[in-house]
Order: structure tokens, then sequence, then C-alpha cells
């Protein structure tokens, strides 16, 4: 997009953790959140976007975050990064309770731009993923899929996975975009921040 300045994500740092919404910061300027299931990687998506391999934390254990952190970007952008779901050693209650925040939160932040969604490539569109996708199409936001991990598969495993989610979401392209990453190796980083830059513009 011409004439549109770039926002350098190396400069993000930790703003906050909130676990309930009337503590987040003023719904004003733009934030972009990233959500997926707990085993797919949102913290090193962040940490390999941004170079800072500290800034979000890695759990060994899945279903850890039980808050939404939020990064800044600018003095007007920011990063929120929404608990994981679909871990089921998480209790029941733990897990009611961070979809209803994730819910509220995507129903009623007005400066939400777009929400990355990050699955597991050897396991995409599991039946959460798909949950989410019809949320967010019943709210009108727009999506854009990171399929990560892509380092673990062959060229050929790539491009047959691919296809599948593609033929999946293609009725509502519309509102749903789609590409490979992997937080490990930096395939994907630069599409990632083309994406991220257009949605803040």
């Amino acid at each position: 997009m011409r004439g549109m300045n770039k926002i350098n994500y190396h400069k993000a740092q930790f703003l906050l953790s909130v676990a309930d919404l009337k503590q987040l910061p003023p719904d004003e300027g733009a934030e972009v959140a990233i959500v997926g299931r707990s085993n797919a990687g949102k913290s090193s998506v962040l940490n390999q976007l941004t170079h800072n391999k500290t800034l979000s934390r890695v759990s060994k254990t899945p279903g850890r975050t039980e808050h939404i952190n939020l990064f800044t970007l600018t003095t007007k952008h920011r990063m929120a990064d929404l608990p994981g779901f679909g871990y089921a050693k998480v209790p029941n209650l733990t897990q009611e309770k961070w979809r209803t925040l994730v819910g509220r939160y995507l129903e009623t932040r007005e400066c939400l731009r777009g929400v990355i969604l990050v699955m597991d490539i050897r396991h995409p569109l599991k039946d959460t993923d798909q949950q989410f996708l019809a949320f967010a199409n019943e709210c009108h936001f727009p999506v854009h899929i990171l399929l990560n991990k892509s380092d673990k598969l062959s060229f050929q495993q790539i491009k047959k996975t691919l296809h599948q989610v593609e033929k999946i979401i293609l009725p509502s392209e519309d509102f749903i975009s789609l590409q490979i990453f992997s937080a490990k190796s930096g395939v994907g980083v630069k599409e990632l921040g083309s994406k991220l830059d257009e949605w803040f513009a």
C-alpha cells in the first residue's frame, strides 16, 4: 500500500496483563489480537515477529496464558495476546472463564482491527478453530490465519495442507486470509508484517 507508514515491530514492549476488560487501556488507537489453540505457538510467533525472544513468555505447559497480554508498538498501536483455547488439561471452569473474557473482548473492543489466528500446520482447522472463525464471521472482524510450524513438514506436505485449508475457507475469503509461517525459521515474517501494516494503516 503506497504511502503507508510501516511500524517497527522490533520496538514492541510489554504494556500490561489484564484479567478483566475494565483493566484494558482506553479503547482508542488500533489493536490487533493474536489467538489460537494453546499448543499452536502464539508466543513464539510474537517473539519471532518482534525479534525479541523474551517479549512473550513461551511456556512448556500449554494453557498457561490466562490473561490478555498487551504490547505497545507505537503510542497508537498495540498487539493483544489472547488466552489460548482448546487445551484439555485446563479445568472446565477456567476454560469457560477464558472464553467469556476473550468473547467479550472481541465483541466490544472498538479499536480492534483484526485477529491473527495461529494454527499448527500439522493439525489445522480443529473444531475450536472453526468455531472461532464462525464467531469472527458473526462479529464481522477480519482474520488472518498463520499455519505455523511449517518447518515440521516437507514442501509437498505444506502445499497439500495449504490447498486443503484454502478449499475450506474459500466461502469466507472476503474476511479470512491465510499464509504459511514458521516461528522457528522466520518463514512468513515479512508477509505477516505486511498484513499488520495493512490493518494498522
